[in-house]
């Protein structure tokens, strides 16, 4: 019982601690005192539920008890003046939520954190922790830096949120593409880090895939005139068609390249390439619009031989002109590999430093395998091994490194 209890626990907490977060802030109006009593809530749950049993309603008992815990919490406060004044605030806040243009709580939230007082990271990298419920080591791999300093980030992030009493609130429908950037890369994260999870035994956490185009199908409705915002939902539904064949039937890595293409959800592709045809007949082009185009290319290959690299060559191009990033140079090289060969993708990526970055090595140990390099392909399939959280990918790079010669 316990260990169900268990079990489930850590499902729920996957599932709704950004729901459950997002909930208490609307109704607290403090990031902190949110998030603590939620925390506050998954502990008396691992103490409750293996005696009780599991309620009908998991989340919702989260919910309760996570607002029973901070009303409390309030209360023997109550005589604080700061506390009064907080009060006060919290009242206006609640006023304000009636004419709010953001219908849902999380989709809320991200607005909410996503203040132009703060660095875009530090955006970002705030709402991952409170929405995505991602830990501080997969918000680093998601950034490309150690633990240590994104727990730093974080901590100032919700520091300068106090400190400059920046309000709880949705902006105004006026304000919103302002705050478009951060808001997209957040939804972008999240899925990320649900397609290729960063650590743990699964490849990946559907909870967060669904929830990231759950989102991006809500913003998608809130502003229709964004191309951007077309061209992440579209990029997050032809991913997401690849979903049933990119594992083995023991959660195996199984690379695009070698994927089952019959058990591509055809409705999803078909979806996500009738978005990217309407966002080209707008010729706005932006970074989501053109990763899209990327993998619409990819979903249209029968098979891996048919795959058009020369236009995905081009599309790297023009994503190089419109948002320039060292993995982007990574990826257009592992085009130009299947163009031009694996010397000519090595040569991109000399001088790239990307260290620690574990696909970096990946890549790198791929190309010089097919390039007959094999005591340097070994060398860097280990700095990928090394780093690497994920038990299905690095149980892939060992295979690979198990197969070359000597190994």
């Amino acid at each position: 019982m316990a260990e169900l209890a268990a079990a489930e626990i850590g499902r729920v907490f996957r599932e709704e601690y950004g729901r459950a977060v997002a909930v208490l802030v609307r109704v607290l109006g403090d990031i902190d005192l949110a998030e603590d009593a939620v925390q506050d809530a998954f502990a008396a749950a691992l103490t409750h539920w293996p005696t009780a049993g599991l309620p009908a309603s998991p989340a919702g008992w989260i919910i309760t008890t996570a607002r029973n815990k901070a009303t409390d919490r309030l209360r023997r406060e109550a005589l604080r003046p700061d506390r009064q004044a907080e009060a006060a605030r919290l009242q206006a806040i609640r006023t304000e939520a009636a004419e709010e243009a953001v219908p849902d709580d999380r989709l809320r939230l991200i607005f909410t954190c996503c203040h132009p007082a703060l660095s875009t990271a530090a955006q970002v990298a705030l709402t991952l922790r409170l929405l995505g419920g991602l830990t501080t080591v997969e918000i680093g791999h998601a950034f490309l830096v150690p633990e240590p300093t994104m727990a730093q980030r974080l901590v100032r992030a919700k520091g300068k949120i106090r400190d400059a009493a920046i309000p709880y609130r949705v902006p105004t429908e006026a304000e919103l593409p302002g705050r478009l950037p951060p808001v997209l890369a957040v939804v972008y994260l999240i899925f990320n880090e649900g397609y290729a999870a960063s650590s743990g035994d699964s490849l990946v956490r559907p909870d967060l895939c669904a929830e990231a185009v759950r989102l991006g199908r809500l913003l998608a409705e809130l502003m229709p005139d964004e191309p951007e915002v077309a061209g992440l939902l579209a990029l997050m539904l032809l991913a997401q068609s690849r979903a049933a064949a990119r594992s083995t039937a023991d959660g195996g890595l199984v690379l695009l390249a070698d994927q089952d293409r019959g058990r591509w959800d055809r409705e999803l592709i078909a979806e996500g390439q009738a978005i990217v045809r309407a966002c080209l007949r707008r010729n706005r082009p932006g970074p989501y619009q053109i990763h899209a185009a990327i993998n619409a290319v990819h979903s249209d290959a029968g098979t891996a031989a048919d795959t058009r690299w020369d236009q995905i060559v081009q599309l790297y191009d023009q994503l190089l002109v419109v948002a320039p990033s060292p993995v982007a140079v990574l990826n257009r090289a592992v085009a130009v590999a299947e163009v031009d060969g694996p010397q000519a993708g090595l040569d991109l990526i000399a001088e790239l430093r990307l260290d620690g970055y574990y696909l970096f090595h990946a890549v790198r140990a791929d190309l010089l395998r097919r390039a007959g390099r094999t005591e340097e392909a070994a060398g860097a399939y280990e700095i990928a091994l090394a780093q690497c959280g994920n038990a299905a990918e690095r149980q892939f790079l060992s295979g690979r490194l198990r197969s070359l010669s000597g190994h």
